[in-house]
């Protein structure tokens, strides 16, 4: 009996230590990174057209389904400053969080890891993340192209490029 319950006790602690989602950033803590202080930071909600979506898919060369798209503009006396978009998406088999931060001209000018629930094995390093710094939506942004694969996460690196892919075509249908 003793067994039994030593083994069930055991059973619960590994599951409320898997459980626990790793949340680095919350949107709102995301958002003041971003962008500047006396930056004005707006949320827009834009409804894709069925053309829209199927343009952006093309474009990304991702499959996705939402036709919402929810991006948050800075502005600082009046001028555009950025854009930032939150993607959610599955790496491996849990979901990772992002914070992609646009140029006015297009280009990708940060990108942040919000939450992480794969093992910290996969986890990228900043320096990985930085060579999609500057890019913008061409044959370049892919990891048999510019973008170096990630030694023993290739599919955190395939999930975060393909993100960024997806959040520059939809920047590009909306704007």
């Amino acid at each position: 009996m003793e067994h039994r319950r030593r083994l069930y006790l055991l059973t619960l602690l590994l599951i409320a230590s898997t459980a626990q989602a790793r949340v680095f950033m919350t949107q709102q803590q995301a958002l003041a990174s971003a962008f500047p202080a006396d930056a004005k930071v707006t949320r827009q909600t834009f409804f894709l057209t069925k053309q829209q979506l199927a343009d952006a898919r093309r474009e990304s060369g991702v499959m996705f389904t939402s036709q919402m798209v929810v991006r948050y503009r800075a502005t600082v006396d009046d001028k555009i400053i950025g854009y930032a978009y939150f993607d959610t998406h599955l790496v491996r088999t849990f979901p990772e969080s992002v914070l992609i931060v646009v140029t006015p001209e297009g280009a990708v000018d940060r990108i942040e890891i919000l939450s992480f629930d794969e093992p910290t094995e996969y986890f990228p390093k900043r320096r990985w993340l930085d060579q999609i710094m500057g890019r913008t939506l061409d044959r370049d942004l892919s990891l048999t192209r510019a973008i170096r694969p990630l030694s023993g996460a290739s599919l955190t690196a395939q999930a975060i490029v393909n993100a960024s892919r997806k959040v520059l075509a939809l920047h590009h249908v909306i704007k």
